[in-house]
């Protein structure tokens, strides 16, 4: 047995179906390794063939982050490998367990700056829980069994870099069993959880703030809010295990924010994060904390925390809910739930509403029927900007649908190489690319591997020929948008060459049909949705600083451009701006 099958052999023990990556010459063994197991419908291992090595790492980022299981992407030597390095931290920053096998240059040429000649097992070290250099064939069984156990251990990358002529040397070492990994859940003491309950009963007004941790314990949570009548609001992470089924939801802080939770965690007496690493400490109030985690070290890192609880959180709201004080004065839940109530019917509904006939589209309509087309445990995949906002606000989780995106990394391009590894892991699924044009043109490439493999991906494309976030970005800090905008192209033509099922609207009366052929059509299809490019995203709090920002930024536009774009933009957003005055 050369040392590649070996290799393959203990990928396919440890549950692997699937590689993604591309295939070169220091990756020829471990591909004809691939190759001679036949395919996952025999028992062995697929080679998922993509068009950018970072769209590798992305679809098997998104194929971990879906199952909970083990996914792995490969590069070849030097530049090949060297590509999978955006997807791999944003894999490892999602807690996605991955395993990525960098192919590197002959082993006797190591250090002699060698044709593509990199250093992986340097290059990759931030972005992995696990990073190692395979240096003999009696080493590499312990290194990848290792590095499988870390990367499904420890909910991360782990990195193996595996010079191509060992891979083709016969195997020496034997190849330990990996075993099946049974986490616990980690309980606290019993004085811990007597101190929380005395916290959540003395306090008058308890905001629970929650994310991605709160997976598997919705039941709980929303009887913690219901006995302390308490608001729920939550990270965009958190959205799919929270939002559905809740009475006391007020939806998202931060900049992609809605509805009130920025007022029901910033008016509480204590808020209680549960399960989140939400970044943005300015949407956090300076008030009494308590943070229940299951990660020590991320204990008060966004915010002053006055008690640290190492937990699993469905564990330990079973353990304090029975010790919690059923609040009768719901006076201060109510009015925040209305407010909420209201804002989500004026504010966000306003773009909505009496819209079927609004050219350019607005974006907010275009995600809206959308939601309402798709399946109700469709998944949904967005691409970092404006889509994470339309996302956010108008895709209800309804507790069967899942929506990823690059939230914690945020890098551009994520969507449509996720949707990739999400319709390899669940092909009896409807799955949905929420695309920008800057996004999608980035790796445009990996359309074709989506043709390539006929995957019913509805790829749906939001084209405002701009970088819409960036703009926004631009002018709240006084700057006129510049170096923003892109040609306009014609994404569904350059799709139906590919071989797609694809479309251009323009009219938004067209969009639940155009909508509806591509869901139900069998293989890829493409929606391409011309939107308005003046429509911004309004977060939740607005400070004076941005306030003073916008209104400078608008003078600039005025002044070198005329006032003809600044009225357009005006015109776009005064919907919203009539629902701010309402509330």
């Amino acid at each position: 047995m050369k040392l590649a099958e070996q290799i393959v052999n203990q990928l396919v023990s440890a549950g692997v179906r699937r590689i993604y990556g591309i295939v070169g010459d220091s990756l020829n063994p471990i591909v004809d390794a691939v190759r001679a197991t036949g395919g996952s419908k025999k028992g062995g291992i697929d080679w998922v063939h993509v068009r950018h090595e970072e769209a590798a790492a992305f679809a098997a980022g998104a194929e971990a982050q879906l199952t909970g299981e083990l996914a792995v992407c490969a590069g070849s030597c030097g530049p090949g490998n060297l590509h999978l390095i955006n997807g791999l931290y944003d894999a490892n920053r999602s807690q996605a367990p991955v395993l990525a096998i960098a192919s590197h240059i002959p082993s006797t040429q190591i250090g002699q700056g060698f044709f593509q000649e990199t250093h992986p097992d340097r290059l990759f070290q931030d972005c992995t829980v696990y990073n190692e250099l395979v240096s003999t064939t009696a080493q590499s069984p312990r290194v990848f069994a290792s590095a499988i156990r870390h990367a499904v251990g420890k909910s991360g990358v782990a990195v193996v870099t595996l010079p191509g002529d060992l891979a083709d040397e016969e195997a020496s070492g034997e190849a330990p069993v990996i075993g099946e990994l049974r986490r616990s859940p980690v309980v606290p003491s019993d004085a811990t959880i007597a101190e929380l309950a005395k916290e959540i009963n003395a306090a008058r007004k308890v905001a629970l703030f929650v994310g991605i941790g709160v997976a598997g314990a919705h039941d709980e949570v929303v009887a913690l809010a219901e006995k302390a009548a308490a608001p729920v609001g939550h990270s965009l992470r958190g959205k799919d295990f929270i939002q559905y089924d809740n009475p006391y939801d007020v939806g998202m802080t931060g900049l992609l924010g809605y509805g009130a939770a920025a007022e029901g965690i910033h008016d509480a007496d204590l808020m209680i994060m549960l399960g989140t690493d939400f970044p943005y400490d300015q949407f956090l109030p300076e008030t009494k904390t308590i943070q229940v985690d299951l990660a020590p070290e991320k204990m008060g890192r966004r915010t002053d925390v006055d008690l640290q609880i190492e937990g699993s959180v469905k564990e330990t709201l079973e353990k304090v809910l029975p010790l919690v004080h059923e609040k009768k004065d719901r006076k201060w839940l109510d009015r925040v739930l209305k407010k909420h109530d209201k804002i989500m019917n004026k504010a966000v509904g306003a773009y909505t509403r009496k819209v079927e006939k609004h050219q350019p589209i607005h974006p907010e309509y275009a995600a809206s029927v959308l939601d309402e087309t798709a399946n109700d445990d469709a998944i949904f995949t967005a691409d970092t900007g404006m889509c994470n906002v339309w996302s956010a606000r108008y895709i209800r989780p309804l507790g069967t649908r899942r929506l990823i995106g690059s939230y914690l990394h945020g890098s551009m391009a994520n969507a449509m190489p996720q949707s990739i590894g999400a319709q390899m892991a669940y092909p009896g699924r409807q799955v949905v690319s929420i695309s920008g044009d800057g996004g999608l043109s980035m790796l445009l490439g990996d359309l074709i591997t989506l043709a390539t493999y006929r995957l019913p991906v509805t790829v749906v494309v939001f084209n405002n020929s701009t970088l819409g976030m960036v703009k926004l970005e631009m002018l709240v800090d006084g700057l006129a948008d510049f170096g923003v905008d892109v040609p306009d192209t014609n994404y569904a033509e350059i799709a139906r060459a590919m071989g797609f099922r694809s479309v251009r609207v323009e009219d938004p009366r067209k969009l639940k049909k155009a909508y509806e052929d591509a869901l139900s059509h069998d293989g890829p299809a493409l929606v391409e949705v011309i939107t308005d490019p003046m429509s911004l995203s309004v977060p939740p709090e607005i400070s004076g600083e941005q306030i003073w920002g916008f209104a400078t930024a608008i003078s600039k536009i005025v002044l070198n451009r005329g006032a003809g774009e600044a009225v357009s933009m005006a015109r776009s957003n005064l919907r919203n701006v009539q629902a701010v005055r309402q509330w």
